[in-house]
């Protein structure tokens, strides 16, 4: 490699006069061994981290060095010729979906064909269905793919927080602004890459960080100069992608005086053209000829480099390495490791994307060339026989006799024009016969039809007749028929999201090694640019939507879902769909026209009743004072003049709706506020996900600090109603009223009370009588029997002392 000359400082201490010194150099940076000699001159040695020559221990150097410059010639002519036969075999196995890829250039249309056969100035106009479908999917993939706002947005990893939104935002902001305005290449290779992409099936992007211009770019290489093998399945898994560079003579010198390349003699450029590369240029109208390029050979590959790679026994294990070898000479120019230094596993950097059309049988997609080539071919000679055929038809040739002579017979006679013409003998009639042409044929024409019909149908590019349906066609019905027509493209689509995605990965890997670590001054929501961290929450996916290929489709969709919201939308978030559908339609600035919740911020009371009265939208957060909110805009309410103007404004009832919703949201953090409190203990983030024996205690708990909470409302509110109560005047003289009333039915009581007593007195002095009186009867009654006792003894005993006076027994 040349030498790289530097200036050194003088030694400090050394002789000025004399000073001869002797360096040796290599490229890099070097500490230099200085030893002093006899005469006076000193030896400046330098030791390299990096110098060449294959005379270095290539252990002791850095990871990304150039490990060529390590190895001995004969090794790394033995390595460029390994490899160099390898690519020539990848190439051999593509050999026919090459031959394919040429066949269909020669269809495509864009140079007009002069042709002298079957005669000169015969038809050479091309069928456009080829053409067509490329320029329409390029057309339509650009749309969707790449908007005026930019590419890319990104999706939160893990859960939801606003500092991940944040930070989300940043990201996009910073990604768009660099694939749009940094990144210049970008937009005109992603226009050239899809178009290669519908014509070839497959197309390539290379993902890497420039250190020239210090910065990352994202570069189109053509099929024809990516080369990997047939058994390949996926560049990811491919145990070797060949990339074919072409740099001049000038970026050659540079690349060998950075240090990228060793300097190695190279001899004049040898021309890499592949038959793909000459029918473009042919069907461009330019010439190859003057294409003195050198060709590079850029072999990604597993390998197991001997003197770099150390021998693990009988088994050797391949690793990622890069080589570059200059096609015409073979030489080797660098070898690099391909893989992270802190990876264990040592997997192979990804630097290509695939892009891939339809899915072929081998590793190369395949693309409108291959689908509907043959269309394009049969409908190219169609064209040519119906347009001949009428030229054929309107200027006739034939048959004249030898003597017929015509003044000026070989130029076609014009509209109106008569010549003289000399007769042997006699009718002009009988001296001409014309061939019998026919008319350009109905037949072929309607083949002609039938053709570009098909490879149109074929190709995703036939169009739906809107008109032969009927105007009250249910949107389900619509949808259903502009899904069938568009599933194919809708396909295709898919693909190209996922890897565009691929793509967006890279480049994000690249922009978060490169951005700040700390911001210098506080960002904005979505303040560009982001930093590491940012990168690190969050994951970038293209902008486009891969269920849907057009936007007439998402348009259809989205009036389906209108259609549906109008029969309940209390379940739907209208602002967000209409936002949504806006910017389906392309327009800009969607979130400032319709402004969603999640663009809102905390804001005090009196605000939000200004955005009422404009008619934004309002929130409430979980932080805010809710009862002082909740005072404030019943306050606005119950405002007469607010009353007066909403009395009078067509939108009051939805204004005076949203307010009563926002009111009901802040009523409901109180609640749980109120819940929090008597729980002793806060809650869980509202609908965050708890696992479900923790959600069955803490169930239990809240529902006994829920009527706990209950209870002592309601006690508060009687008391409450008890003191309004007494304050009201009307209340104070009802319940004097009540007082007066009370306090004579108190007097009625009591003299109620004294008369009941006087009577049950009176009740109880006639009892007492009747009971004497009874006692008094009784006991004369029981007297008067006593004396009629008496008075029948008396009279037994008579009786028996006359007996006893006469001698005889008593009568019983």
């Amino acid at each position: 490699m040349a030498i790289e000359r530097s200036l050194y400082e003088m030694p400090q201490g050394l002789p000025t006069e004399g000073f001869g010194v002797e360096i040796e150099m290599g490229m890099g940076p070097a500490e230099a061994e200085i030893v002093m000699l006899d005469d006076g001159s000193a030896e400046v040695t330098l030791s390299p981290e990096d110098s060449e020559g294959g005379d270095n221990d290539v252990a002791s150097a850095p990871f990304d060095a150039n490990l060529a410059k390590y190895l001995e010639d004969g090794l790394l002519m033995e390595l460029a010729t390994e490899l160099v036969g390898l690519v020539q075999s990848d190439i051999n196995s593509r050999a026919d979906w090459a031959d394919t890829f040429v066949k269909g250039l020669a269809v495509l249309g864009f140079k007009y064909e002069e042709r002298t056969d079957p005669w000169e100035g015969a038809c050479g106009v091309y069928s456009t269905v080829l053409a067509e479908a490329v320029i329409r999917f390029q057309a339509e993939a650009m749309s969707e793919t790449f908007p005026a706002a930019g590419p890319v947005r990104t999706k939160i990893i893990g859960e939801v927080t606003r500092e991940k939104e944040d930070a989300a935002a940043r990201v996009q902001a910073d990604m768009n602004y660099e694939i749009t305005e940094v990144m210049s290449e970008y937009r005109p290779e992603h226009e050239r890459m899809l178009y290669t992409l519908g014509l070839a099936g497959s197309a390539f992007k290379k993902v890497y960080f420039a250190p020239n211009i210090g910065r990352q770019v994202s570069i189109f290489i053509p099929p024809e100069d990516v080369i990997v093998p047939y058994g390949a399945s996926t560049i990811e898994s491919a145990e070797r992608v060949t990339h074919v560079m072409r740099k001049t003579k000038n970026e050659m010198a540079k690349l060998q005086a950075s240090g990228f390349y060793v300097d190695v003699s190279l001899g004049d450029p040898v021309p890499y053209r592949t038959d793909i590369e000459e029918k473009k240029a042919e069907e461009g109208g330019y010439s190859l000829t003057d294409d003195d390029r050198y060709s590079i050979y850029e072999i990604h590959a597993e390998l197991s480099i001997e003197g770099v790679d150390e021998d693990d026994g009988d088994i050797q294990i391949a690793k990622p390495y890069v080589v570059t070898i200059e096609r015409g000479d073979n030489k080797v120019l660098a070898i690099r490791r391909n893989w992270n230094p802190d990876d264990s596993l040592m997997l192979k950097r990804q630097h290509f994307v695939h892009y891939v059309y339809v899915p072929g049988f081998g590793f190369y997609g395949l693309g409108l060339i291959h689908i509907i080539g043959g269309y394009a071919k049969a409908g190219t000679s169609i064209i040519r026989q119906l347009v001949d055929a009428g030229t054929l038809s309107n200027l006739p040739g034939g048959l004249k006799t030898r003597g017929l002579r015509i003044k000026g017979d070989d130029t076609p006679i014009s509209p109106g024009e008569f010549r003289d013409v000399d007769v042997p003998s006699g009718s002009i009639r009988d001296n001409i016969m014309t061939l019998p042409y026919q008319e350009p044929s109905q037949t072929l024409l309607a083949l002609l039809n039938q053709i570009t019909e098909e490879g149109r149908r074929l190709g995703a590019i036939s169009d739906m007749n809107i008109s032969d349906m009927s105007a009250n066609a249910p949107v389900g019905t619509t949808l259903a028929l502009l899904e069938r027509t568009l599933k194919p493209m809708a396909a295709v689509q898919s693909r190209v999201h996922y890897a565009m995605k691929q793509e967006f990965k890279l480049l994000k890997a690249i922009i978060a090694e490169y951005a700040p670590t700390e911001y210098t001054y506080t960002p904005d929501r979505a303040q560009s640019p982001a930093k590491q961290s940012d990168y690190a929450v969050v994951d970038v996916i293209p902008v486009s939507d891969p269920n849907s290929s057009t936007m007439a489709q998402r348009v259809v969709q989205y009036q389906a879902v209108l259609q549906m919201s109008q029969t309940a939308p209390q379940i739907y978030d209208l602002p967000q769909l209409h936002k949504q559908m806006i910017e389906v339609l392309g327009i800009k600035n969607a979130d400032k026209l319709i402004p969603t919740s999640d663009d809102i911020r905390p804001t005090d009371p009196v605000s939000e009743n200004m955005n009422v009265l404009v008619n934004k939208p309002i929130k409430a957060f979980i932080t805010q004072d809710h009862d002082a909110h909740i005072a404030t805009h019943q306050s606005f309410m119950q405002d007469p003049q607010i009353a007066a103007f909403m009395g009078q404004n067509p939108a009051a009832q939805q204004m005076m709706g949203g307010l009563t919703a926002h009111i009901a949201e802040h009523i409901a953090f109180s609640y749980r506020q109120q819940v929090e409190n008597a729980l002793g203990a806060p809650l869980p983030a509202p609908n965050a996900e708890l696992p479900e024996e923790l959600e069955v205690k803490l169930a239990s708990m809240i529902a006994e600090a829920a009527q706990q909470n209950t209870q002592q409302k309601q006690a508060a509110a009687a008391q409450q109603q008890a003191q309004q109560q007494a304050q009201d005047p009307i209340m104070q003289m009802q319940m004097q009223e009540l007082q007066i009333k009370a306090a004579e039915q108190q007097r009625k009581g009591q003299k109620d009370q004294t008369d009941a007593q006087l009577a049950a007195a009176r009740l109880s002095l006639d009892a007492q009588k009747a009971q004497n009186t009874s006692a008094l009867e009784a006991s004369r009654i029981a007297a008067m029997t006593d004396q009629a006792d008496a008075r029948q003894n008396l009279d037994e005993a008579k009786a028996i002392l006359d007996m006893v006076k006469t001698n005889q027994p008593p009568q019983r």
